[in-house]
Parts: structure tokens; C-alpha cells; sequence
């Protein structure tokens, strides 16, 4: 007997979030034997391998904040959106509403997007308050949060479309003998083997903010400490490190593999660096390190360290 598969479209991943290039890469990942395999994929896909304007495709999906789509759009999402929201809006004042649409216009004004916040379970208070506070961030510090509150809005989404595909799956089957309607299902949404890497364990990629595009060309180094005691702050440490793999980011900034596939990665201290000097001549910093520990319990779990970087400032932080 053939098993009945569960059927994620393209145009289910864009009601999830509204990147085409998100989608596309998701139908490509598929199948998922879980929701936490979907979303683990979803969110490597959105921070790690999607570009900035695939983020802002994503962003002017949304209806602004306490506004409703046009009468011409026949976007699920925004409908979508629009529901979510609902709740929050449901009682706010006409006042209210024109403060809210005062500071979103500013706020559009100064970073270039709309805002985007999760709205779930959030107060129109609330969300004010968070948008006045957002207005004061540097524009790329706002752009990761805001991609960081989409990628909790698709999260949500996919939840609820594995809870309807489940559903509809479980109908479809509710003839056939339980074992068979389970086995079905276990193939689905069950814990199954956990997938084998696709890529090395330890990513980046470097994204220049002064140009707003990908950084090409920037030499990174991946070292890993050899020592007796772990290198800390402040304080001597026997040991030096050594070089594990170097590489250079190509045009979607993203650089070559700086260590080999392996499935458990070591844990201990490493080290990736970036030839800043060379890639930003008469910017401030030289070279940039970044230091990072991995533990016995994450040695299965992936490092991407991106490098957002400008001639006088750069930031970074841990994707998955």
C-alpha cells in the first residue's frame, strides 16, 4: 500500500513567510519527519542562507501594525496578519490607532521597512511601546530584530500549518486500520532519525552595512585553542591556537567550508577571523576575532557567526 505524504506547497511555505527565495528553498529541504526538523531548516534557511532582500520581500508582505490590507489584495498572509493582530486592536481607540499610524510612518521614514513585531499575545500598549523603542536603533541593529520577529511570525504559522496538514492527513486515512493511519502519520510529524549534516558544523558569512549588499572577497581563519587550561579574559592561559581552515567570501558574502563535514564537532574554543584591513583599507579595525566556546552537550548543533560589518562599527551574533 503506497503511504500518503504530507504535500507542503511553495504557496504554503509563502503564506509562512512572505519570501519567495524562503519558499523555494523550503520545498527544496522537504520533506520534514517533524515540525522541529521544519522549523530547525526554516530558521538556517531565513538567517543564514537568504539574502537581505529576501528579508525585505518577507517585510512589505505584512499590512502595517493595526492597519488592514487594501480591499484589492488577495494575499493570504496579509490576511493572515491581519488576524493575528486582531486581538490586540480589537477595542483600541480611533486616537489610538492614529498615534500608532504616526510612528509607524516615522519609522518607515527612518529605517526604510515597515516595523514588524510578532503580535501574538502582545496589547496595542505594547506594541507602541516597542515600536517607540525600536525608532532609536541603529539600522542594522533594527534590521536583524525585525528578522528576528518574522522569523518568530513564521514559526507560529508553521505550527498551525502542520496542525491542519495533520488533520487533513488523518481525515484523508480515517478508513484505513489504525497501524496504517499511524505508520502514515509517524512518517510526517513522529521523532525519527535526526538528519545527518549537510555542512560543516562552524558557517559565516560577512554582510558590509555601509553598502548594504555582501562583502566579497574578505579572507577568514577558523583556529581552534590547543592548550591545558581554556584562554579567558584577562588572565594568561597555557596553550596557542591552531589553525583548523581558511577560506574567502564569495559574492553572496558567504565564504568556502573552513573546516571538514563531520557530524560531532570537538568541543573546545575556537577562534574565526576576518582580514578586515584588506577588505575595508583606512577602516578602524585591522582584523576582526571572534571567540566562541562549544560544549559536550552542542556538539551536534550548528555555529553560523556572521559579520556585519562598516568601516567603524561591526556587530555579530550566533545563528543556527
Amino acid at each position: 500500500m503506497a503511504m500518503t505524504t504530507m504535500e507542503i506547497r511553495e504557496e504554503d511555505w509563502k503564506v509562512c513567510c512572505g519570501s519567495s527565495d524562503f519558499a523555494k528553498l523550503m520545498v527544496k529541504a522537504s520533506p520534514f519527519n517533524s515540525l522541529d526538523a521544519a522549523i530547525e531548516s526554516a530558521r538556517d534557511i531565513w538567517f543564514n542562507q537568504v539574502n537581505v532582500a529576501a528579508w525585505l520581500e518577507a517585510f512589505a508582505a505584512h499590512p502595517q501594525i493595526g492597519k488592514s490590507p487594501s480591499p484589492s489584495s488577495n494575499s493570504d498572509f496579509a490576511r493572515r496578519s491581519v488576524t493575528e493582530q486582531s486581538r490586540a486592536f480589537a477595542t483600541t481607540s480611533a486616537s489610538a490607532l492614529e498615534e500608532l499610524a504616526e510612528w509607524n510612518a516615522l519609522y518607515r521614514e527612518r529605517f526604510g521597512f515597515i516595523f514588524i513585531i510578532c503580535a501574538s499575545g502582545r496589547t496595542h500598549a505594547e506594541m507602541l511601546a516597542e515600536l517607540k523603542g525600536r525608532y532609536a536603533n541603529r539600522p542594522i541593529v533594527e534590521l536583524e530584530i525585525a528578522a528576528k520577529e518574522q522569523m518568530k511570525i513564521t514559526e507560529l504559522r508553521m505550527a498551525k500549518l502542520f496542525s491542519e496538514k495533520a488533520k487533513a492527513v488523518s481525515q484523508t486515512e480515517s478508513t484505513k486500520p489504525q497501524e496504517d493511519r499511524l505508520r502514515i502519520l509517524g512518517g510526517h510529524l513522529n521523532v525519527a532519525e535526526a538528519p545527518k549534516r549537510s555542512r560543516p558544523p562552524i558557517t559565516t558569512h560577512v554582510l558590509d552595512v555601509s553598502r548594504g549588499a555582501p562583502a566579497a572577497g574578505v579572507e577568514v581563519h577558523l583556529e581552534v585553542w590547543n592548550g591545558t587550561t581554556s584562554p579567558s579574559f584577562g588572565h594568561g592561559a597555557r596553550g596557542d591556537w591552531s589553525m583548523v581552515g581558511t577560506s574567502a567570501t564569495d559574492k553572496d558574502g558567504r565564504s568556502g567550508p573552513l573546516m571538514d563535514l563531520v557530524e560531532a564537532l570537538k568541543p573546545g574554543t575556537y577562534r574565526i577571523s576576518f582580514n578586515t584591513g584588506k577588505y575595508c583599507p583606512g577602516g578602524f579595525f585591522p582584523y576582526v576575532s571572534i571567540a566562541f566556546e562549544v560544549t559536550e552537550s552542542q556538539k551536534w548543533e550548528h555555529f553560523h557567526v556572521p559579520l556585519l560589518l562598516s568601516p567603524f562599527s561591526f556587530t555579530t551574533y550566533r545563528g543556527s
